[in-house]
């Protein structure tokens, strides 16, 4: 399983879901460009001395990562506003890709179109999203649950 983040605009929000992903041992792509220069310090700054520990794969463009994927496989799930799909009435599966969409934005609607699999997080009416970091943590803990992926707990070093 994997976190995909599409064009991502917050330094921060990136920093958070790499720290994520090297905490739970998923690996995070991530589609370019962004809106931050990636070495920039509030990456830095929100994941800690965790970045060294993400296994982090940039593509150039969105057409290079969905060439990338499709070699190796796995559906291609995307977080959305959009979707009719509760995230925790989805089935799940090892080899997914969940993808994310910029903070201002989403993904664009070719984008969407691409998607095997669209998911959404449940909301009072009015709002319009949760935050991308807190989504993707929502999404992949629920992904990680029905799939027995969550990592062997042991003792903090």
């Amino acid at each position: 399983m994997r976190l995909v983040l599409y064009q991502p605009d917050i330094p921060q929000n990136t920093g958070s879901i790499l720290r994520l992903a090297a905490c739970l041992g998923v690996a995070v792509d991530l589609i370019e460009p962004a809106g931050f220069v990636i070495t920039d310090k509030g990456l830095r700054r929100a994941g800690l001395d965790y970045l060294p520990a993400a296994t982090l794969t940039r593509h150039d463009s969105f057409a290079a990562f969905e060439a990338w994927r499709r070699q190796a496989g796995g559906r291609l799930v995307l977080v959305t506003t959009r979707a009719a799909m509760p995230y925790t009435e989805f089935a799940y599966r090892p080899g997914d890709w969940l993808m994310l969409g910029r903070e201002s934005a989403g993904v664009p609607d070719a984008v969407h179109d691409l998607a095997e699999a669209r998911v959404v997080i449940p909301m009072i009416p009015g709002m319009r999203s949760v935050n991308v970091a807190v989504a993707a943590g929502m999404i992949l803990s629920e992904a990680l649950r029905q799939t027995g992926g969550f990592p062997a707990t042991g003792p903090a070093e």
